[in-house]
């Protein structure tokens, strides 16, 4: 046998392996997240909340009651192109079959519990959801054209506990129904009244998703995925894929199916780069070392010069922002088609880390951009209202003693 035959014998049994590793460790993951699944769509009271549910889905309950299959094109239309929460307002839908919608069923909004702007008019959200429990979404708008990107949140709490993030002090209780995670966009949404939902080339103030609130999105894979598949149908609210960005820690096995079957952009919390200082700083990174997240990046099917996946790195004063650390990480992402999104530190109560000095950051941003990666340093939005990256928190841990405990 040739040696190149063999190196590519030994590289087909290498893939074979990380395939069958991937497909036993996606399985615990999944199996584990059932633990911390959203409480039920139905009502106390009988309804059906429709928002969150596939095609097909809603396809199987109108038939349930009697109505023919073409019913669900109508009222995918009213619900998630219009916005309409009122079965009364669908005028295309005769007054009797309305009652027997009201009758049976809801379309769902979370609870605005509290709604905060910022001086430099970034929203904050909190949403309480039906079994009390809540979430943050934020709204930030940009700085130079009528649109925005809405943050969105995929658990209540969060199982990382990195240590520089607000988010990781709170435990977490559970994770997001995909209706709780479609109804965050779509509430956003009301509040600045962008129904009906913008089409073709008319421009969008609510233009982008980025999947970067609480919660890890990839250990609530199942729930993410069928909500953005909501949100990314043409009929209805008809973001592009292009317009929707995940942000991971690096969950690499989920990373590789998310990259399967959605092919959105892809965020990675990188903010070390070397493992014993990851190891301490993000401790998913004793699962998933630097070298297997780099990988999954490399694999990642949506990444191009077009879609560049995003870095993410925290700027801590003396611990990752020397001009050794800007070297290494250029060396790091080499060959991967990537931007790098230097992130100033955001205090929140009871953090110990400072932010990098702006000197700093700027000597960094400078070697990483002179080795051909973009590295803008990005401006903290939404501060004064604890919105800006790593400062979502909220009092659902107060609920959570007769939840299921954390085995993380």
């Amino acid at each position: 046998m040739s040696s190149r035959t063999y190196t590519s014998t030994s590289a087909d049994a290498n893939s074979s392996a990380l395939t069958d590793l991937n497909a036993e460790e996606r399985s615990r993951i999944l199996a584990k997240a059932a633990l911390f699944s959203p409480p039920s769509a139905t009502l106390s009271d009988g309804r059906r909340d429709l928002v969150g549910l596939s095609r097909d889905e809603l396809t199987d309950i109108l038939t349930e009651i009697g109505e023919k299959p073409f019913r669900t094109k109508q009222l995918w239309h009213w619900i998630y192109h219009q916005g309409v929460t009122d079965f009364s307002r669908m005028s295309t839908i005769a007054k009797p079959l309305q009652q027997k919608l009201a009758e049976r069923f809801i379309i769902g909004r979370p609870e605005a519990a509290t709604v905060q702007t910022s001086s430099d008019e970034t929203r904050k959200f909190l949403f309480r959801f039906r079994d009390g429990q809540e979430a943050e979404t934020v709204y930030i708008p940009d700085r130079r054209e009528d649109r925005g990107a809405v943050c969105i949140s995929s658990q209540v709490g969060c199982t990382l506990s990195c240590t520089f993030c607000h988010t990781g002090t709170q435990k977490l209780v559970r994770n997001l129904g995909a209706a709780e995670i479609v109804s965050q966009f779509m509430a956003a949404r009301d509040s600045y009244g962008e129904w009906p939902s913008p089409k073709g080339e008319t421009p969008r103030l609510l233009s982008t998703i980025v999947l970067m609130g609480m919660g890890e999105p990839l250990y609530n894979y199942e729930n993410v995925a069928k909500a953005m598949k909501i949100i990314m149908d043409g009929e209805g609210i008809g973001l592009s894929r292009r317009r929707i960005t995940l942000s991971t820690s690096g969950v690499v096995p989920l990373m590789d199916r998310c990259g399967d079957e959605l092919g959105i952009n892809l965020a990675v919390s990188l903010h070390a780069v070397r493992n014993d200082l990851r190891d301490e700083i993000v401790p998913l990174n004793r699962k998933y070392p630097i070298e297997e997240v780099l990988a999954a990046c490399r694999r990642y099917p949506a990444a191009s010069n077009a879609r560049r996946i995003t870095f993410e790195y925290i700027m801590l004063r003396g611990i990752n922002d020397s001009e050794a650390d800007a070297r290494e990480l250029v060396r790091l992402i080499s060959g991967i088609p990537a931007k790098v999104n230097l992130i100033p530190f955001n205090p929140w109560p009871g953090s110990d880390y400072k932010p990098s000095t702006r000197e700093q950051q700027n000597r960094f941003a400078e070697i990483v951009m002179s080795a051909g990666f973009a590295s803008p340093i990005r401006t903290p939005r939404g501060r004064d209202i604890l919105a800006a990256c790593g400062q979502l928190k909220t009092a659902s841990e107060r609920a959570r003693a007769s939840s299921v405990p954390v085995s993380e």
